[in-house]
Parts: C-alpha cells; structure tokens; sequence
C-alpha cells in the first residue's frame, strides 16, 4: 500500500460550510498529524485551478515536498453553480464540465499526483438513464485520453448518497470497461457501500485488479472505528488482493459540526493501529 491520505473537505467549506482553512494550512497540519499523502477536493479556497497562477502551483508545490507530503488523488466538486454534470441534457454544462475535469487533471499532474476520480454525474427528469449514461462515458473517454498524455489514472466511483447513475461496483467497472482506455479504473468508498446497507469488503473482491483508490469512511461520515463497517474485513480483502494504492479518508465534510483536526486525527490513529495490526 502507497500509504495514508486524508481529504481536504472538511477543511475547506464544502459542500457545507465548516471551519475553513488556505491549503498551506491544511498541508501542515496533515503533515504534523503522520498522514503520508492529501487528498485535494478541487474547489476554492483550496485548488479550483482557474484560481491558481504558475507560480501559486510552484509554491504548493514546493510546501507539499518541505512537509513530505504527497497528493494522493484529486477530485472535481460536483454541482454547484457551474453544475459539473457529465450526464447534464445540457451541451453547454457537459462541455464545461470536461474542460473543468482537464484542468484539473493538469494540475494533478503538475502537483505529481497519479490518480483524478470521475464523478460520473446525475440523470436530470426527463432525460433517460441509457442518454444519460452515454453523455458521461463520452466525456469520460475525452478525459481520459487527455489524461493518458500526462500519466494519470481516471477513477470511477459509485456514489449512490450523492447521486442516481453509478450507484454499484458493477456500475463503475462497466462504465471503465466502455471507455477502452487502460488508465480508466475503479475506485470505492465504504461510506456509500454501507449506504446501500452493502458489505465493503464485497466490493474490494469485486473491483479487484482494476481498484485504484479507496475512500475510507464509516457510515454518517463518521471516522473509521466510530460506526458500524467492518474494517478489519475490508483491509484483509484489500491484503489478500494485493491491493497497491492509498486509503484515503473523506469524513466530517457532512456537518456545521465537524472539527477538522479532531476527524483528521481520530481516523489517523484508527487506521494506522488497524493497518499495522493487518499488514
């Protein structure tokens, strides 16, 4: 396994608003509390790439290298005002969200970071599930040969809290098949599986020699060890096969509750004691 990466949600007001701080802040804080890698959500204050100069890119860029951190993977907003919806009926959103999804696959690059996940987007009423289907799997082979070029890997995740069209692991694996591209593979969160009252460890054995990434959450977007998932199945399934990327956490970003550094370094000390106990 590459290691341990936390999510900046939770850090930086989105999609609800919590404490936020500028990403220097957040790189950090990460650093000090033992993460290996930051998982970069990429909307303001922390990297919405129009917001970000050369040399601004260059400055992260240098403070991820001084706090011997690396950027684990890195994740568009969905909705909002642009919206971001590959499966929109609206050409005009679809051709926005593509340009947005590759610039920020060029900012994954420029931030050395191997991993961009594809948020395959929502059905809107009166567009059918197959129309809506085919509208992200065009953008997702625009964007994934785009990012071919520069050596990063797409990830599809089944998101069924957030959204209706990639709701299962079947669903992701067939929408990376359809692509017929190598750098396009599937990722998970356990926080979704255990959405659809699902096993996360299944989902491992499903997805197994095409998962990339993981998203590590307990349900309610709890930190690991605070709910109900099973995480010593999950990290035995990810052991057994001999899975190679990061476990990355995404919790806390859910509430006007959360504190940052108490989720941050509760899941920490969690998963740490869990992966040394299993690995």
């Amino acid at each position: 396994m590459k290691g341990i990466a936390f999510n900046t949600w939770v850090y930086s007001s989105f999609p609800s608003w919590v404490p936020s701080y500028p990403l220097e802040e957040v790189i950090k804080r990460l650093s000090s509390f033992g993460y290996d890698a930051i998982e970069i959500g990429c909307a303001a204050p922390h990297a919405w790439p129009d917001y970000l100069s050369p040399e601004r890119r260059q400055e992260i860029l240098r403070l991820l290298k001084e706090n011997n951190l690396k950027v684990s993977s890195m994740l568009p907003a969905p909705g909002g005002g642009p919206g971001m919806n590959p499966s929109s009926p609206s050409k005009e959103e679809r051709e926005f969200t593509i340009k947005h999804y590759k610039e920020v696959v060029r900012l994954a690059h420029e931030w050395e970071c191997p991993t961009v996940m594809w948020i395959a987007g929502w059905v809107v009423f009166g567009t059918t599930q197959q129309d809506a289907w085919n509208y992200s799997l065009e953008g997702l082979i625009e964007v994934g040969n785009y990012a071919k070029e520069l050596g990063v890997t797409m990830v599809v995740e089944p998101t069924p809290t957030d959204s209706n069209l990639i709701e299962t692991a079947d669903d992701a694996l067939l929408l990376a098949e359809q692509t017929g591209l190598d750098n396009v593979k599937v990722m998970f969160d356990t926080f979704h599986a255990l959405y659809r009252n699902e096993v996360p460890s299944d989902y491992v054995y499903r997805m197994a020699d095409k998962l990339h990434h993981v998203h590590i959450s307990d349900n309610d977007r709890l930190p690991p060890g605070q709910g109900r998932c099973d995480f010593d199945a999950v990290l035995r399934a990810l052991k057994e096969i001999n899975y190679d990327g990061y476990l990355s956490m995404e919790v806390g970003f859910h509430s006007r509750q959360s504190e940052p550094d108490w989720y941050a370094k509760t899941s920490i000390q969690f998963l740490k004691n869990k992966v040394n106990e299993i690995f």
